[in-house]
């Protein structure tokens, strides 16, 4: 069984974590180069809309794995330790994601609710330095957790 959800855990970390880079180095950088604003809006939202529900899945089935992973293998009490900074990294950054699409209506809202109050320039410029950040810990998250996995101390 542990077999089983380690293969189904990474996938969907790799799925995951593989369109955040996605829309972290190509998309944004396709949207600053876009004259109109409203074209720059509605592509966003149009790849965002079909984006958002796939993370969706794989945030759950991440959890859902995840979850039983430390579970059975009995690696949840190394959470919030040295040996175990790549899991908590890990979990950290699932969390972050989560709190995000739990509240992405309201994030969305106040971010492109009022179209005449905004800088869209500058909106596309805070959510692409956000998600660089993002990436950056997600990818930290990764490696340390490979590292640590993989019989690396830090």
């Amino acid at each position: 069984m542990i077999p089983a959800l380690i293969v189904v855990h990474v996938l969907c970390v790799v799925f995951w974590i593989g369109g955040v880079a996605f829309v972290t180095t190509v998309m944004f950088p396709m949207l600053q180069k876009m004259d109109s604003s409203f074209e720059q809006v509605m592509t966003f939202q149009r790849v965002e809309h079909r984006f958002a529900r796939q993370v969706r899945l794989y945030l759950a089935l991440v959890g859902l794995t995840g979850g039983l992973l430390l579970y059975l293998q009995g690696t949840h009490r190394l959470l919030f330790s040295t040996q175990g900074l790549g899991i908590t990294l890990m979990l950290l950054a699932w969390m972050w994601y989560f709190l995000v699409l739990l509240f992405e209506r309201r994030l969305f809202k106040a971010l492109f609710g009022r179209p005449e109050k905004f800088d869209t320039r500058k909106v596309f410029r805070g959510l692409a330095i956000f998600h660089w950040v993002i990436l950056g810990l997600s990818l930290l998250a990764v490696a340390v957790g490979v590292w640590q996995g993989h019989g690396g101390a830090l």
